[in-house]
């Protein structure tokens, strides 16, 4: 079972193998693979009714004889593969956050996580991926995103989640198998309401480091007699908000 994302708003356009080699004209496909027999054998090849992406065919053991390939270097594995699960785990407290993303200081990394990094920056709309585990009753604070739209889908548990524009407010409930989408510059939070840990998987839109600003930082960055004028609260109040740590 694969889960996939994919950095379109449009409707995605797929053109499968075979679709391309029965779109081709006969003598076409002829020349360009030359196979023995011609265009004879190329006529051999018959459309099936069913879509074979969806669908495999019945008789595949009688088909396929081999399945296996070589394995490519590394170097160019680590291009396009990246093991998020084995990946170093960035706690905070309500809970445990993975990434398989672009970091503009690439101190600390591995050879191959560095491959991988270095990558994902080189192409143009790409996803930055990631998993989030909240803990029972943890909460994923309020938060936005400078450069990305985010989406994500449920794998396990269950959590409320919040979304907050100047304009509008929305509170809803999710559960596996949902699938949830915070707009750049969307403030958000998810909190977790079940016994069990809530388990997601995240795709952020952008191939560079992801910019966030969180709740906590923007709220005590911001000075205290500014604060003491938006809520009419006296200027002391504020210092019992203890100081985001660094």
């Amino acid at each position: 079972v694969f889960l996939l994302f994919f950095t379109t708003h449009e409707e995605l356009q797929t053109l499968d193998v075979d679709d391309a080699f029965f779109s081709t004209p006969e003598d076409i496909a002829a020349r360009a693979l030359k196979p023995q027999g011609g265009v004879n054998f190329i006529r051999t090849f018959k459309k099936q009714v069913e879509d074979q992406a969806v669908n495999l065919p019945p008789n595949l053991n009688e088909l396929v004889q081999n399945a296996t390939y070589v394995q490519s270097p590394d170097n160019l594995v680590w291009q396009y593969f990246y093991n998020l699960k084995g990946s170093a785990q960035y706690p905070f407290p309500g809970g445990i956050f993975q990434w398989a993303r672009y970091r503009i200081n690439g101190t600390g990394l591995n050879e191959t996580e560095k491959i991988f990094s270095e990558s994902l920056n080189k192409h143009e709309n790409t996803l930055t991926l990631a998993t989030l585990r909240i803990f029972s009753n943890g909460l994923g604070q309020p938060h936005f995103h400078f450069n990305a739209n985010e989406m994500g889908y449920v794998i396990s548990g269950c959590g409320q989640v919040g979304v907050i524009l100047s304009s509008v407010t929305a509170n809803f409930n999710i559960g596996i198998g949902d699938v949830i989408f915070f707009p750049v510059g969307t403030q958000h939070y998810i909190k977790s309401v079940c016994d069990e840990d809530l388990f997601l998987i995240l795709a952020y839109s952008t191939g560079n480091q992801l910019e966030t600003l969180r709740m906590k930082d923007y709220f005590h960055a911001t000075a205290d007699h500014i604060l003491a004028q938006l809520f009419f609260k006296k200027q002391d109040e504020f210092k019992k908000f203890p100081k985001a740590a660094k």
